[in-house]
């Protein structure tokens, strides 16, 4: 081989080399991206979730200590899963923000979907009681704290304190129940904390 022609396919050879190079480090550049933004997404979704629980709970809240709608048994249920939700989904809003292991936030999305399901199946068991589908629980009247009649009659204070029956809906907004809606929101947050779980890194 003469010199000129070994220089040429040495010329080609650290030519293909940089190229490889090159690519490589362009697809690790977009690797990192991809995965950040994953993360981003993640975060949003934690944060979105916590707002969303925080906020729903926090109307049935308002509904009962300024609207005066005294919760039934099944009413107070329905709030367990916001309750434990939405600070979970803070806590993975934080841990992905910490840049924490992936399948931590991930983990806790899933958990909050889970609870999300739970708290559908309460709304649809609750909305089937109200709407006479199935019969209630034998409890439904049992989330009444002792009655202290504050000086006045019994009658008074027994509608004061004593929650209403799980069959009869306190509130119909379009048609549907507080448990409606509950059932509905609970649905929504569902998919989109799965959503937020499975998405590939």
């Amino acid at each position: 081989m003469s010199p000129k022609s070994a220089q040429r396919f040495w010329d080609h050879d650290t030519d293909k080399g940089i190229g490889r190079t090159a690519n490589s480090t362009d697809e690790e550049t977009m690797t990192a991206t991809m995965n950040a933004d994953t993360g981003r997404q993640r975060t949003r979704t934690a944060l979105f979730l916590a707002v969303a629980m925080a906020a729903t709970v926090g109307s049935a809240l308002a509904f009962q200590h300024i609207g005066g709608y005294i919760p039934c048994h099944l009413c107070l249920e329905q709030r367990t899963p916001y309750y434990i939700g939405a600070p979970l989904m803070l806590l993975a809003a934080i841990a992905s923000m910490l840049s924490a292991p992936a399948w931590l936030t991930r983990g806790l999305l899933a958990i909050g979907g889970l609870l999300m399901l739970y708290g559908l199946y309460l709304g649809v068991y609750h909305s089937g009681v109200e709407w006479a589908w199935w019969q209630g629980p034998a409890d439904c009247t049992a989330g009444a704290g002792p009655v202290d009649t504050g000086g006045k009659g019994v009658l008074d204070a027994l509608d004061k304190f004593v929650p209403p029956s799980c069959d009869k809906a306190a509130l119909r907004i379009l048609g549907l129940s507080l448990a409606g809606w509950n059932a509905i929101a609970s649905l929504i947050l569902a998919a989109v904390a799965f959503r937020g779980a499975l998405s590939r890194d």
